[in-house]
């Protein structure tokens, strides 16, 4: 009988063991997924390349929703203690598992939108660059611009000079025909 009851006593410290090692994982999950969240709040650009972790996260709350139900179950059943105990371990660990994968896919998150701003903090300023670039681009196209109707102004004019130039050297000419007949006759 004793031994009974010693047996017992050791199965009941070892439940309060794994109940305190779920509770403690179960806080750590909590603490795990409010990160998480505010991971979410802050790369909501990044969503689509977060879907893998809510997937995690949703995986997670099911496996402690899961443990918590089965945690009841082998309160009921203390005549399966051990076994049971066993299965909780081993869910803890597979708990504590995605608790660092969820920790690393967190941090590889925040690194990317740390290098996405700091892209398109670049992008802005190569946008302003190129920005000027266009305005000079375009003051430089509205000088040449101007420069080409002067010009084209120019050659009119000297067009319209020529032409009366060419019909003077034709009077001329024709004077000078006239004046050659009159000398020769």
């Amino acid at each position: 009988m004793d031994a009974i009851k010693k047996k017992m006593q050791a199965m009941k410290m070892e439940k309060d063991t794994a109940m305190d090692k779920a509770d403690t994982c179960e806080g750590q999950a909590k603490d795990a997924n409010m990160r998480a969240d505010k991971v979410l709040e802050d790369v909501r650009d990044l969503q689509k390349k977060l879907a893998q972790v809510e997937a995690d996260l949703e995986k997670n709350k099911r496996d402690l929703e899961q443990a918590n139900k089965d945690l009841e179950e082998k309160e009921k059943a203390l005549t399966n203690a051990e076994s049971e105990v066993a299965a909780l371990n081993r869910k803890v660990q597979m708990v504590e598992e995605d608790l660092e994968r969820s920790e690393e896919r967190s941090a590889t998150a925040t690194q990317k939108l740390t290098e996405a701003s700091q892209a398109a903090d670049e992008s802005f300023r190569m946008c302003k660059v190129l920005e000027n670039r266009a305005q000079q681009d375009e003051e430089r196209m509205d000088q040449l611009t101007n420069q080409l109707k002067e010009a084209r102004l120019l050659a009119e004019d000297a067009d319209g000079k020529s032409d009366e130039v060419a019909r003077k050297l034709a009077f001329v000419e024709d004077e000078l025909e006239v004046s050659e007949d009159r000398v020769k006759s």
